[in-house]
């Protein structure tokens, strides 16, 4: 695929709210928690499953999420900037159920794994 394809193709993730996120957790085991904070922030509190690849890090590690390109990925931050911004790198590479949490970890009310 050329690079201006790349560039050009459309965006599709979809962003949601705490709510959605606590009901989908309650409805899929097979989902890929992707926290996109620093290491350090992870480690301070994540949510439980999660796997953490920073945000600055992702282009470089998408052959590490190739198997997960038909699956359910949830994305998190701390606020939903960085976020929006990988998952916009994710379908933009194929990925084709990205979610963006509105709102980063805040937004989240369930446990966090320290």
């Amino acid at each position: 695929m050329g690079f201006l394809s790349i560039l050009l193709r459309k965006r599709s993730y979809t962003t949601i709210n705490g709510s959605q996120l606590q009901r989908m957790l309650n409805n899929n085991n097979n989902i890929l928690i992707l926290d996109v904070r620093s290491s350090e922030e992870y480690f301070s509190g994540h949510i439980p499953n999660a796997i953490n690849i920073p945000v600055d890090t992702i282009s470089y590690n998408l052959s590490r999420l190739n198997s997960y390109k038909n699956s359910e990925i949830l994305v998190y931050c701390g606020s939903g900037v960085r976020s929006k911004k990988a998952s916009d790198i994710l379908s933009r590479n194929g990925f084709n159920k990205v979610y963006n949490l509105n709102g980063g970890i805040p937004s989240y009310k369930g446990k966090l794994i320290r």
